[in-house]
């Protein structure tokens, strides 16, 4: 064989592997951006769950607590605002999902009106659809949680894969972006005062 042919079978060879490479790094990008979007929509089920409990919680309170009105509007205010706010998987910036996490902060601060004011209500805390909606609702904010702590692990896994050289090359040509997580509420650092 002649040297220039030889050195045009490498060339070949090296441009062949480089766009093997290319797609591997491409597709394997495209698969955790993905799953990031995937782990989004379980969070937005859970908040969705919670959401749909609702409705029947407030109207179990309300045979009970009629004079608490004002609670039970602050509750459906919240859900109402909670379930317009809407963010694409494909535009997860960190003002996005803060805004998603004040709108579903809404909703707790509400709910947990709500709880405190069924204390005053013996009755109402010995109603079973009470009860059982309640326990379904504790169990729909664990879920949450356990969702948001996933959706953020798989965010940090994709935007370390994307920010690492040289892969961070091919996602800005490629148009990868980073993803926001959600992130611990304003004021959570502080204790709450338990006052007796």
């Amino acid at each position: 064989m002649k040297k220039g042919m030889v050195m045009t079978i490498s060339i070949i060879a090296i441009i062949a592997i480089m766009i093997v490479w290319v797609i591997n790094v491409y597709n394997n990008m495209v698969t955790a951006e993905e799953t990031v979007t995937t782990e989004w929509a379980n969070v937005e089920s859970q908040y969705q769950r919670r959401s749909d409990l609702i409705p029947n919680l407030v109207s179990t309170v309300k045979g009970y607590a009629t004079h608490e009105q004002s609670t039970l509007d602050a509750v459906v205010s919240a859900r109402a605002k909670a379930t317009q706010m809407e963010v694409s998987a494909d535009d997860l910036t960190e003002d996005k999902i803060q805004s998603f996490q004040k709108a579903q902060g809404e909703v707790s601060t509400a709910l947990g009106r709500l709880l405190m004011v069924a204390e005053n209500y013996p009755d109402l805390k010995a109603n079973q659809n009470f009860m059982a909606l309640q326990e379904q609702l504790e169990g729909t904010e664990n879920r949450i949680q356990v969702a948001r702590q996933t959706f953020n692990a798989t965010a940090k896994s994709y935007n370390t894969m994307i920010r690492r050289f040289p892969k961070n090359v091919l996602a800005g040509m490629f148009g990868f972006e980073k993803k926001a997580y959600f992130e611990a509420e304003e004021g959570a650092e502080k204790a709450p005062a338990v006052q007796f």
